[in-house]
Order: structure tokens, then sequence, then C-alpha cells
């Protein structure tokens, strides 16, 4: 960033506190609220300059241990090694470190979560059962000429323990359409999605996790 440019301060303005924010700190992202006038650059530059913040503490200052001047006699106060925080240049006391800052959710916590948002979909009636996840020669056209007979426009599709790879890769091109296996369920994809499709793999391997 040029001279400038806004400082991240000026470009990051606070946390976002919100459901959604609350379900996006799953995946280990962070909602901001920034800037009007900010540009992604900036936005990206000040995220960086936000988190990845790290100052040297005692161990890692390079300089010598010996002791400054003798204990006694000098009038001054008594001081030992020039790494301490005291001297200029020294090492930092607590300063911060470049750290993960992902909140954790209990398991039974997350494992709630899920069960409150399958059963909102069933609720509105906003799932389809079907017998697996294939398609014909890994063809993306027809996979969405089968998407839009099922009339499948926004659709989160959960497969078994593994995905077909011809089925996602054909999947991968058609928008606001996501393939999972069942391991990869989550709250925040499913509330995203209009539609949950679920196989009978992953049927199954739903009704023994929660079992």
């Amino acid at each position: 960033m040029s001279t400038t440019d806004p400082r991240h301060y000026d470009v990051i303005i606070a946390p976002v506190i919100t459901e959604k924010a609350t379900i996006a700190s799953e995946r280990n992202q962070v909602m901001f609220k920034v800037a009007k006038h900010a540009t992604k650059p900036q936005i990206k530059e000040a995220v960086k300059k936000l988190f990845d913040v790290k100052v040297k503490n005692r161990a890692e200052i390079n300089r010598t241990g010996k002791k400054v001047y003798r204990q006694k006699g000098t009038g001054s106060a008594r001081h030992g090694s020039q790494r301490v925080n005291l001297f200029r240049g020294g090492g930092r006391s607590f300063g911060p470190v470049v750290r993960s800052h992902a909140i954790d959710l209990p398991k039974k916590v997350r494992a709630l979560a899920l069960k409150h948002a399958l059963s909102a979909k069933a609720k509105d009636g906003a799932i389809i059962v079907v017998d697996k996840a294939t398609v014909k020669d890994g063809k993306t056209k027809a996979l969405q000429t089968t998407f839009e007979h099922l009339g499948l426009a926004n659709a989160l599709i959960i497969d078994g323990a593994e995905v077909e790879a011809s089925f996602r890769l054909a999947a991968r091109n058609i928008p606001n359409i996501d393939v999972l296996p069942v391991q990869g369920i989550n709250v925040y994809d499913i509330l995203r999605r209009q539609t949950l499709v679920l196989t009978k793999a992953a049927v199954e391997a739903l009704e023994a996790r929660f079992r």
C-alpha cells in the first residue's frame, strides 16, 4: 500500500456479530464491517496487518546476554541481560503473535445445530432423497438437464463417504450447486442453499451418526 492509502484500522471498522457470522466462524472465517471507500487490495492488506502481527520476545532478540555492568557500586539500578524489555531494542513482554482466531464450539452444540438445520429443511419440504449421485459420461450439460427436470437451481448435494469423481467434476461448473461427502455436511452449507439433496448412502450415514 502506498503512503496515501488508509491505515488498516480505517479500512476495517468492526467485527460483524450476527447469526451468519457465527455460522461462518465454524468454517474458520471472520466477518468484518469495512469502509465504503475501501478497495479489495486495501481490505486484503488490512486483514493481513490485523492478524499477521508478530513481535520478538526476549528469547528472539539477537543481543548479548552478558551482564550490563557490575551488580554494586554504580549507583544505578541492577541489571542483567540487555535482551529484556526494559532496554531499547529489547524483547517485548506479552506481545502479539500470529495465532488462529477461530471460535471452537463443543461437539454437542455442533451436532445440535446440524439437527436443527436438517429439521428446518424437512419442515420446509426442501429435502430430496435419491438413490445415488451419478452422471453419464461425466458431462456437465447432461447433469444440468437432470437438475432442471428436478427443479434444482440452488441446491446442496450430499453423497456417501466418497463422491463419484465424474459427478463431482460435472457439478462444479454449475452455479449455485454444491457437492459434499457426508462427512463434510455442515450447517452453513445447508442453510445457504434452498434445497438439500441426500443420497441413500448419506441418509444411512446420518442415521448412524445421530443414533
